[in-house]
């Protein structure tokens, strides 16, 4: 039975999630060919190293058993696919996780070698060099790694044109499962395609947001999930009883098309993430204090500490003219320390170089009008304390620069949100414990996306998107946009 309310609308869900069933066939049927290739391509290097590259380690008089190999690598590459299925590698709800998908790709070439071994074993006639064995090991876990790395690029930059997507439905209507949507529909990489909401107390064809109608209640869930072949089920979790919850969840925990999430019910604060872990057989819900998993922690130090020391012995001469311009300008100290909220809550002093008169916080207090305007946004366009050489380092960005030594001390980060004044943490609301789980950045979303002529709720959003899409990645995309923006010089005053 089809939704009368909406049968236009009902339609063009039908044909979506057809045409992307078709799609998704597609990809992993694609991603196993790739699989094969980067396969074929590690085996093939392993036996030119071991072989042919007449290496003293490797060296050996008698002619290489090309035949041989070839054969071998013609019957491990299916077998080792099939460990890849096994290991879930083609399933879509396990691809293109990051971290998560390598360490399954190491695990999966790790049982294909010892399949290898275990063979060579049990079947005398069956002999393989011990070097093609290891090469073919480490080489084979790179070539699909890297394969599986630039077909996830790929497959995020065609999201973003709403290719590759997963059907999933939001049971609940309240503000978290608004938010919940909200976070989902603004990230494309999710691999979600919301297609409506079921709420037992609203009218069908209402829409809770712009393109997000009402398709239904809780009861309507089986015959959506085969009509439009919904794969992802996410359920507030303050939006139903508890007897409806686990009703639901009886009903639909092991059905073999779904996968049923159930949102936090602390959405604005647990923007690190979180985990489940058992205690007295009790599962309990932790709060992860980081994001990034602790290799992407270690990727990240190195990139800030590396590019930090690196910026400043290069740019030591610029810091001496800019130091000297200063004190010629006008009187006080080259730099200006100010006092914000780091990681944890903790307070430090962030370097920067002084754009303004040395009684600036004197002037402010004299003038009520720019008081107001400056407590509203924390930027005035046309500020009568800022000194010329000032105006010419904020035009710049090169106020900044100091910054770097916070760097090298630990207390920010290359990329961040912006930092924030004690004051100003008190403008997030029930947001501002996400602020204090990152380290502020001396870049970020809001500096490349228009800077102060944002208006601060949309900085207050950047900042809360960046810290829930907290990744190396968008770190580096940041990055490589951070001097186009200082080019552009928009909104920098």
């Amino acid at each position: 039975m089809r939704n009368e309310a909406l049968p236009s609308e009902w339609i063009r869900l039908e044909s979506r999630a057809r045409t992307q069933e078709t799609e998704w066939l597609g990809l992993r049927i694609g991603l196993i060919a790739v699989d094969a290739l980067a396969l074929l391509i590690a085996f093939s290097l392993s036996y030119l190293i071991r072989f042919e590259s007449r290496l003293p380690v490797f060296y050996q008089p008698e002619s290489p058993p090309v035949r041989y190999y070839g054969l071998l690598m013609a019957v491990l590459i299916p077998v080792w696919l099939l460990i890849f299925a096994a290991h879930r590698l083609y399933a879509p709800d396990h691809l293109f996780h990051g971290t998560s998908e390598y360490m399954r790709v190491i695990q999966a070439a790790s049982m294909g070698m010892m399949a290898a071994i275990v063979a060579s074993f049990m079947e005398p006639a069956l002999v393989i060099a011990r070097g093609w064995l290891l090469l073919s090991w480490g080489l084979s876990i790179g070539m699909v790694g890297l394969a599986r790395f630039l077909t996830r690029r790929a497959v995020y930059a065609l999201r973003a044109r709403g290719k590759f997507m997963v059907p999933a439905l939001i049971v609940g209507a309240d503000e978290e499962a608004r938010m919940v949507a909200e976070q989902i529909r603004s990230s494309p990489i999710s691999g979600m395609i919301l297609l409506g909401i079921l709420d037992p107390s609203l009218p069908r064809g209402k829409e809770v947001s712009p393109g997000l109608p009402v398709l239904g209640s809780p009861a309507d869930l089986p015959r959506l999930i085969e009509q439009l072949r919904v794969r992802e089920v996410i359920v507030s979790a303050s939006a139903l009883p508890r007897e409806a919850l686990v009703e639901l969840f009886r009903t639909f925990a092991f059905h073999p098309q779904v996968n049923l999430r159930l949102s936090s019910g602390l959405y604005e604060l647990l923007a690190t993430g979180t985990e489940v872990r058992e205690v007295m057989g009790v599962p309990l819900l932790y709060w992860r204090r980081l994001r990034l998993s602790p290799l992407e922690r270690f990727l990240k130090a190195v990139m800030d500490y590396t590019l930090a020391a690196t910026a400043l012995i290069l740019l030591a001469p610029l810091f001496l003219l800019i130091a000297l311009a200063i004190k010629l300008d006008s009187p006080g100290p080259v730099l200006y320390r100010r006092r914000v909220v780091g990681l944890g809550g903790k307070l430090f002093d962030a370097f920067k170089f002084r754009t303004m008169v040395i009684n600036a916080e004197a002037l402010l207090e004299q003038n009520p009008a720019l008081k107001k305007a400056f407590e509203q946004n924390y930027k005035l366009r046309d500020d009568p304390r800022v000194t010329r050489v000032g105006r010419l380092l904020r035009r710049w960005s090169l106020d900044e620069l100091p910054q770097l030594f916070n760097v090298l001390r630990g207390e920010m980060s290359l990329v961040g949100p912006r930092m924030l004044t004690p004051e100003e943490i008190s403008r997030y609301g029930r947001w501002a414990l996400n602020l204090l789980t990152v380290k502020p950045g001396i870049t970020g979303l809001w500096q490349v996306s228009g800077r102060a002529d944002l208006p601060y709720s949309e900085r207050v959003r950047l900042d809360l998107f960046y810290i829930r899409n907290y990744s190396l990645w968008l770190d580096l995309a940041i990055l490589a946009q951070t001097i186009p923006a200082v080019i552009r010089k928009r909104g920098a005053y």
